[in-house]
């Protein structure tokens, strides 16, 4: 398992820190832009969660995995800036679909202009249905880490997430009418 690697270390080289921000360094900067929308505060709170982790490696007790230990500090690092305002729009890298042929030029505008509106329905939500929507789709999260990093109830968790792609449904289909 990802923490098993990490569950026994008191202290932390240069090395291990090199490790850690190659493997999550993009998904820390990525939540850190989703929390403040915001590149060069992103960039800061990156790097401050980096140096927390280095500090405190030591209280990290397995009981997650380290990528949950670490975007609960991006969360927590976000939560406490002056500047956490958000911008309504996000960009986000269109998936390339794996397949053995390529798709037109029309087809992958269209698929952009889809993903470009649903991330816009779910950028317009109430953040705490936006954010479980991100940690479900974007980073892979189970309900119970999520839960674990939103300081909330699974069921909880549950709820927003059924309730958030409800919204997120409805809103599409007023847009399609």
């Amino acid at each position: 398992m990802e923490h098993d690697h990490w569950k026994h270390v008191l202290s932390m080289d240069s090395a291990m820190l090199e490790d850690m921000m190659d493997r999550y360094g993009n998904d820390i900067w990525n939540y850190a832009y989703f929390l403040t929308k915001d590149r060069e505060l992103a960039k800061d709170i990156a790097q401050e969660v980096f140096i927390k982790a280095y500090y405190s490696i030591h209280t990290f007790r397995g009981q997650s995995t380290l990528k949950t230990w670490l975007l609960t500090i991006t969360r927590n690092t976000a939560f406490r800036s002056k500047r956490s305002a958000f911008l309504r729009k996000v960009k986000l890298l269109a998936y390339v679909p794996s397949g053995k042929t390529m798709p037109s030029a029309e087809q992958e505008s269209l698929d952009k202009q889809v993903v470009d509106d649903i991330w816009k329905v779910i950028m317009d939500l109430p953040q705490k249905y936006r954010e479980v929507l991100t940690l479900d789709m974007h980073y892979g999260l189970s309900m119970d880490e999520m839960a674990q990093l939103l300081k909330v109830a699974a069921g909880t968790v549950k709820s927003r997430l059924h309730r958030a792609r409800g919204k997120v449904e409805q809103k599409l289909k007023e847009v399609r009418l």
